[in-house]
């Protein structure tokens, strides 16, 4: 079944044909049509209008991407649409079992982005309109959950869409860094931006399947992640990237990165770290200290990185470094069977979870069960709840928020989230839930 060519929801649509309002897919064999939903998009985020060459590169590798408009005929240019968003199914990494790391399970999400409105057409409805269009489109293809890095973190909630994982954005005072962490014993090689596309990608591969939260990269975000799309400061001839080989010769790792400033004075730059990925502890090692040690460099800036980022550890002195926190994945649970069956589970027991869901996709009274492997079924419970059993009542968000393991049951308790139908409830969710790695998504989309 192709995801792209699925017909627009028929509720939302009517919703919009009240106000005049046409809710359509892009052909994506016309060139015209995805140029100008190319160029709504850019707009809605307050991008320049895109050149002939930046088109070209989203037509080549964006264009297989379900693109859905709003068009309002009465506007000054009636082909650009006045709403879009884009979506497209692909792997998220989700916890693996306590007794098995790595390669993680995956489960098939339903990726959102591009999500924008004109100033024009606010107010109206419309964004809902285009959300829940999708949202049921995903439902209706058995999509199991949704997922999006957000702009505007007051927005989703009210979708079912709960932050999943975090990052820190790391600033890091490089003349107080006294190396502390391991001394790698492979080689560090400069490379261009092909090489970087065509080598580093096994590198992310293998990394992004021992993290939950990590998402599956189609061409358009490789591209992006690899600094490629980049203009102005992101040109990527303003861009330098770093791969590590191991003592065998073999590539486990890769850093991209810019430098600027030293106008005032040239011992003061500053680095910008786009992304640092790395297969192996070793790779991550060898990478950082290369950057925390470059030569007429005073601040290291290195945003979208990990809550618990190993090295702030090898820095000798921890206070080097500021750290700010920000959500970043949100995800939106659809199928709640498909969805807690198919990541591990740290602790065996019995949870009842009481799951509610205004949108009607995910609310029910469903039995996890998980064995002593670290597996987990779902039946649904019609009947009273088992003596053993935990039992917790929560909204379908709060649920999203938790799968990944990167917040606690217990906490959104304290905060009047979830409510414990029978004591220590919240303890033994914790105890299942766990990932056996903090989740962590190191790109937007």
């Amino acid at each position: 079944m192709d995801f792209a060519t699925q017909p627009v929801d028929p509720t939302s649509a009517a919703a919009l044909a009240a106000q005049d309002l046409r809710l359509g897919l892009v052909d994506r064999r016309d060139r015209e049509a995805l140029a100008a939903w190319f160029q709504a998009d850019a707009r809605g985020f307050y991008a320049s209008r895109l050149t002939d060459e930046q088109l070209d590169v989203r037509l080549e590798h964006a264009a297989h991407r379900r693109a859905t408009g709003v068009w309002d005929a009465g506007s000054a240019d009636p082909l650009i649409p006045v709403a879009t968003v884009s979506t497209w199914p692909a792997a998220l990494t989700v916890p693996a079992t306590a007794s098995s790391i790595a390669p993680a399970p995956t489960i098939d999400a339903w990726a959102i982005a591009s999500v924008t409105v004109a100033p024009t057409h606010r107010r109206r409805g419309v964004a809902r309109a285009l959300l829940e269009a999708e949202l049921r489109t995903a439902h209706r293809l058995g999509m199991p959950l949704a997922m999006l890095t957000v702009s505007e973190a007051t927005i989703y909630g009210r979708f079912g869409f709960a932050p999943a994982a975090f990052v820190a954005d790391l600033t890091i005072d490089t003349r107080r860094v006294q190396w502390s962490g391991p001394r790698a014993s492979g080689i560090l090689h400069f490379i261009g931006i092909d090489e970087l596309r065509e080598q580093a990608r096994p590198v992310y591969e293998a990394a992004r399947r021992t993290r939950p939260g990590e998402i599956e990269l189609d061409s358009m975000l490789w591209e992006a992640l690899i600094g490629a799309l980049g203009e102005g400061e992101l040109d990527p001839k303003n861009l330098r990237a770093v791969r590590y080989d191991d003592d065998s010769g073999v590539a486990q790792g890769f850093v991209l990165y810019r430098v600027a400033g030293g106008e005032s004075d040239f011992t003061m730059h500053t680095v910008h770290v786009l992304h640092l990925s790395a297969a192996t502890d070793e790779a991550y090692a060898a990478l950082w200290r290369y950057v925390l040690e470059l030569d007429l460099v005073t601040t290291v800036e290195a945003p979208l990185r990990s809550v618990d980022e190993p090295v702030l550890w090898m820095v000798g002195d921890r206070r080097a470094a500021r750290v700010r926190h920000a959500d970043h994945l949100w995800l939106r649970i659809l199928d709640l069977g498909a969805t807690l069956t198919a990541r591990g589970y740290a602790s065996p027991g019995r949870i009842a979870l009481d799951v509610a869901d205004p949108l009607g996709f995910a609310e029910a009274r469903v039995l996890l069960t998980v064995g002593n492997d670290g597996r987990g079924t779902v039946e649904p419970l019609t009947s009273d709840v088992p003596a053993d059993a935990a039992h917790l009542a929560l909204n379908v968000g709060d649920l999203a928020g938790l799968y990944l393991g990167g917040t606690h049951a217990s906490t959104l308790v304290r905060a009047g989230r979830v409510t414990e139908l029978r004591p220590s409830s919240a303890d033994a969710m914790d105890a299942a839930f766990r990932s056996p790695r903090t989740p962590w998504l190191s790109t937007w989309f």
